[in-house]
C-alpha cells in the first residue's frame, strides 16, 4: 500500500512536470480525461468514477486524480457528459433586459432555489428583439439545458420556437410575459387587475382624464393591462378617449416622447398611468422640465416599483411586481418537472396580487 501511495505521488509529480512543459512551449491542446489516465496509469473510467466521486474508487486514487486534473487545468466538458447522462444540470434563462431591477431579481432569486439541487443557469437577454431570443434558444437547445425559464420579448408574435423547446421535451417555464396558447407553466401577476387599482387610485385622488402609455398590446400583459385600464374607466363612468390610450416600447425616451404628445393636446389629461417605471421616468422628466405641478396638475403613476422610483422628486407611484416570489416560483416549477422522469401532466399556473406604492407623484391629499 505505502509503495502503490508513492508511484501515485510519483505520477502527480510527473503531471506538474508536464503542465511546465505545456507552459513552456505554449501548447493549447484542451486536457481530456484520457491524459489524467496516462499520467496516473489508470483506466479512462476510473479517471472518470474518481472525479464523480464513485464509491468504488478508493479516497487515494480519488485525491491523485483531482490533483493531476487540477495540475494540468482539467475542465470538465458539460456537452459530452449531458450526451452521455441525458442530464447537464444546466437551465437557460432567457430575459428581454437584465438591466431591469426586476429581471435581476427574478434572476437572483431562481438561481438561489437552483443553485442548492446542484443547477447553475445559462443568463441571455433579447433586448426585446424576436431574431435575439430565437438565436437563444437555439444556443440553449445546443447546450443540452435541462429546461429553459423565459419572458418572452416585446416584438415575440411567432411561438414557433417556444413550441420547439416543447417538441424536444424539454420543460419551458414563462414568468411576467407567456402566452396562454402554449399550455406551459407560467408564473405572473395579475396584470388586469393592476390596472383597476391604479386607475381607481387616481379617481379616488379627483382625477377625471386618466391617460394610458401602455406596451404594445400584441404582448399579453400589456394588453391585460389595457383592457384592464379601459374596464375600470367605465365602472367610473369615465369616457374612453383614443387620444389618451397609447402604445410604447416603455423605454425613458418613449416616455419622455409620449408625454409630450399628451401636453400637445387640447384637452391634456389630468393623469397619466405609465405601464412601466422607465417610460414613467421619461414622462416625469418632461413634466418637470415644462414645470407643471405633480401632482396636483397631473398625476403620475409607474408599474415595476424599479428602485429609483422611491429615489426621484418627487417619488413615483408604481406597482410593486414580486420578483423575488416571481423568480423562486418559476425555479420551483422547473424543478416540479425535473424531478420526474416523464413530463408532469399538471401544470404550474400562479397568479400574484400586485401592491399599489403610493407615493407623491399621484398623492393629491398630502400635497
Amino acid at each position: 500500500m505505502h509503495y502503490l501511495f508513492d508511484y501515485i505521488e510519483y505520477r502527480i509529480i510527473f503531471a506538474l512536470t508536464i503542465k511546465q512543459r505545456y507552459k513552456k512551449n505554449i501548447i493549447k491542446k484542451k486536457t481530456t480525461i484520457k491524459d489524467i489516465a496516462n499520467v496516473l496509469n489508470i483506466s479512462p473510467a476510473a479517471v472518470s468514477k474518481a472525479l464523480h466521486n464513485d464509491s468504488r474508487i478508493s479516497e487515494k486514487t480519488k485525491i491523485a486524480v483531482r490533483q493531476v486534473a487540477k495540475n494540468l487545468n482539467y475542465q470538465p466538458n458539460h456537452l459530452a457528459s449531458a450526451l452521455r447522462s441525458g442530464k447537464s444540470k444546466l437551465v437557460g434563462v432567457i430575459v428581454p433586459r437584465t438591466n431591469s431591477n426586476f429581471f435581476s431579481s427574478v434572476i437572483q432569486n431562481l438561481e438561489e432555489v437552483l443553485n442548492k439541487e446542484g443547477y447553475s443557469i445559462i443568463i441571455t437577454q433579447s433586448n426585446e428583439s424576436y431574431k435575439k431570443e430565437c438565436n437563444s434558444i437555439d444556443s440553449l437547445l445546443y447546450s443540452q439545458v435541462d429546461g429553459i425559464i423565459a419572458s418572452m420579448a416585446n416584438e415575440t408574435i411567432d411561438l414557433s420556437y417556444f413550441e420547439k423547446i416543447k417538441s424536444k421535451g424539454i420543460p419551458l417555464v414563462l414568468f411576467d410575459r407567456g402566452e396562454n396558447d402554449l399550455n406551459v407553466d407560467y408564473i405572473g401577476i395579475d396584470d388586469y387587475n393592476s390596472s383597476h387599482i391604479i386607475v381607481q387610485h387616481l379617481v379616488d385622488q379627483g382625477c377625471k382624464r386618466i391617460a394610458h402609455i401602455g406596451g404594445f398590446k400584441r404582448t399579453r400583459i400589456f394588453n391585460n393591462r389595457i383592457k384592464g385600464y379601459i374596464d375600470a374607466l367605465k365602472i367610473n363612468n369615465l369616457p374612453l378617449n383614443d387620444e389618451l390610450l397609447i402604445e410604447s416600447n416603455l423605454t425613458i425616451d418613449s416616455g419622455r416622447e409620449k408625454m409630450k404628445e399628451l401636453l400637445l393636446l387640447e384637452n391634456r389629461p389630468d393623469a397619466v398611468y405609465v405601464a412601466g417605471d422607465y417610460a414613467a421616468l421619461g414622462a416625469l422628466q418632461v413634466l418637470k422640465e415644462q414645470n407643471i405641478n405633480i401632482p396636483n396638475e397631473i398625476a403620475l403613476v409607474g408599474f415595476g416599483n424599479e428602485p429609483f422610483s422611491s429615489l426621484v422628486t418627487p417619488s413615483l407611484t408604481s406597482i410593486e411586481q414580486h420578483s423575488g416570489i416571481i423568480g423562486r416560483e418559476a425555479a420551483l416549477a422547473f424543478l416540479n418537472h425535473a424531478k420526474k422522469d416523464v413530463v408532469k401532466q399538471t401544470l404550474t399556473k400562479k397568479i400574484l396580487d400586485v401592491k399599489l406604492l403610493v407615493r407623491d407623484s399621484s398623492n393629491r391629499k398630502e400635497s
